[in-house]
């Protein structure tokens, strides 16, 4: 069975959902650059081995992103999941995983790459909004698409209400994903592309606002 470790910043719903999913693989750990973030607690409370690498500790980037790969190779996983790990990642970390690091983002990449993506999708007076699990390359989130989810933006919404939203909807694809990559049903193929062994379902078109 495959090992992934889990890193967070802060309370960790998707990691949570993570937990919560079945997943056909183990999770060997959930590390975190913060000590007082919440997820921390619920993973040991699961039994699950957690540790702490503190960005505050370190002078540079670079320190500190060769403490974290020390962490997380301790666990030799197969897969390193972001779930709301907030630290930009140095090239030379990236590429120590590269095919094996994955991401979720809040918005339909590549729209909305960064930060306050639903203040930006309103602002920008967007119908369709979303969320995307992606692998990670060196480009902020512009890593190969392994799944999406889009939800309609509503008359009145807020970020918070659109957040809410995409959220649910990344607590729904993120252990899809995940589900696909360690039973070997989805793959990075030799020219970086995903590559599926699965059949493609056809799904229903989302239009927002609907046609009259």
């Amino acid at each position: 069975m495959k090992k992934i470790v889990i890193l967070i910043s802060s309370r960790g719903s998707n990691m949570q959902a993570l937990l919560e999913a079945k997943l056909p693989c183990r999770i060997a750990a959930v590390i975190s650059n913060r000590a007082d973030a919440q997820g921390l607690e619920i993973a040991r409370a699961r039994g699950i081995s957690t540790a702490v690498v503190s960005h505050r500790d370190f002078a540079d980037r670079e320190s500190f992103d060769a403490a974290l790969a020390e962490a997380i190779d301790s666990f030799q996983p197969d897969l390193v999941v972001l779930a709301g790990f907030m630290r930009i990642l140095t090239d030379g970390f990236v590429e120590r995983y590269a095919g094996r690091m994955i991401n979720i983002h809040p918005s339909l990449l590549p729209a909305y790459a960064g930060v306050n993506t639903h203040e930006r999708a309103l602002q920008d007076g967007v119908k369709i909004h979303g969320c995307t699990v992606h692998f990670v390359t060196a480009k902020l989130d512009n890593g190969p698409i392994i799944i999406q989810a889009a939800v309609p933006v509503l008359p009145g919404d807020t970020p918070d209400t659109l957040s809410a939203r995409v959220l649910h909807e990344e607590h729904r694809i993120f252990p899809q994903a995940i589900r696909w990559l360690c039973g070997g049903q989805r793959w990075l193929d030799a020219q970086g592309r995903i590559a599926s062994n699965r059949i493609e379902q056809v799904g229903t078109t989302l239009i927002s606002p609907g046609l009259d």
